[in-house]
């Protein structure tokens, strides 16, 4: 079986793993994988800056895939032939997020691809609780559920209604999945970006207004679009210093901060805007089952511009090209599928 192996701080290859097609136990699913995306945890294991991760590591969480076979006491919905995406977080059952009913932030969470090996390979095996089926969507579709699976999740965090305005700062695929699900809960949305590339496609995804954080005065327009109150909700989708800094700065007053990304740096604040704002800050980590379902039936109604969301479609054999290129130009990816 093929599969893909980052192996040490810019350097990957593609190696021979056993085909593991021994019987399956109890529970479990072998799926055949189609495409894999590369994100942006991948991107910075390559790069050498994911302190989560021990090299080698096989990346990879973004599925599309079919179901090969099914072993013994399966549930009848999953059968051999059908398209299936993955949640690639592991949940403990006996932490504090478990037994809070938030399996998604679990402590002992090993999400496909970081903590363990993950999906750039052949095959796969999984406990059936783990394979999402993906309705009318294709396979390669299908590799896009997951990253925008987790900016629905901190839409849910943010509690987001049709009398806020939010902020997605932010506009790779997280970030479009928080400007899409803010949109049909019937919120204004307000996407920044460097990349008026990204900022134009934002708009097409439910954004209301852009901004270009490099070339505009984020503040002031802020502050022109929401009457001289600012935003009721500023999701941060980067993870840097001064973007987090930003969504404390630009939220209104009792406004709601969620934080997706991790920032790579110390983060200075000024805290007395944590109390004068009497703000609540949240964290977002992951995605329930329940956002890949809302995921997944939006994109069933066929409206989300796919292709362009889509950056590339590479063969195991030049993955590692495709993502040296993609460590000189970050900013200009949305989503690497890897085709199997």
């Amino acid at each position: 079986m093929k599969a893909i192996q980052i192996i040490a701080e810019r350097q990957m290859a593609l190696i021979d793993l056993p085909e593991e097609l021994s019987a399956l136990k109890s529970g479990e699913v072998r799926i055949r994988l189609k495409y894999v995306g590369f994100c942006g945890s991948d991107l910075s294991t390559y790069l050498g800056r994911n302190p989560m991760v021990n090299l080698p590591v096989i990346p990879g969480h973004e599925v599309g895939a079919v179901i090969e076979e099914v072993g013994p006491d399966v549930p009848e919905g999953l059968k051999a032939g059908m398209t299936v995406t993955v949640n690639p977080y592991t949940n403990c059952g006996k932490c504090a997020s478990c037994r809070n009913g938030r399996p998604n932030a679990c402590q002992h969470n090993e999400t496909l691809g970081v903590q363990r090996n993950g999906a750039m390979r052949e095959w796969l095996v999984l406990p059936w609780e783990k394979v999402i089926p993906a309705g009318l969507l294709t396979p390669r579709t299908c590799a896009l559920v997951e990253p925008m699976s987790v900016g629905f999740h901190a839409v849910s965090r943010a509690q987001v209604t049709d009398i806020d305005v939010v902020v997605v700062i932010g506009c790779g695929m997280v970030g479009m999945g928080a400007i899409v699900r803010s949109a049909q809960r019937g919120a204004t949305v307000v996407a920044i970006d460097i990349d008026d590339e990204k900022l134009l496609l934002a708009r097409r995804l439910g954004a209301a207004y852009t901004l270009n954080s490099r070339t505009e005065d984020v503040h002031a327009r802020l502050l022109e679009m929401t009457s001289g109150f600012g935003p009721d909700v500023v999701i941060e989708a980067v993870g840097s210093a001064p973007t987090y800094q930003m969504a404390v700065d630009e939220v209104a007053f009792t406004g709601r901060v969620v934080c997706i990304g991790y920032a790579k740096t110390e983060v200075s604040f000024q805290t007395k805007y944590f109390v004068q704002k009497e703000l609540d800050i949240r964290g977002s980590r992951n995605a329930l089952p329940s956002d890949f379902r809302a995921v997944i039936h939006y994109l069933e109604r066929g409206t989300c511009p796919v292709d362009e969301l889509i950056s590339r479609e590479v063969s195991p054999a030049d993955a590692a090209a495709a993502m040296e290129q993609w460590a000189d130009q970050p900013g200009k990816v949305f989503r690497i599928l890897v085709q199997f």
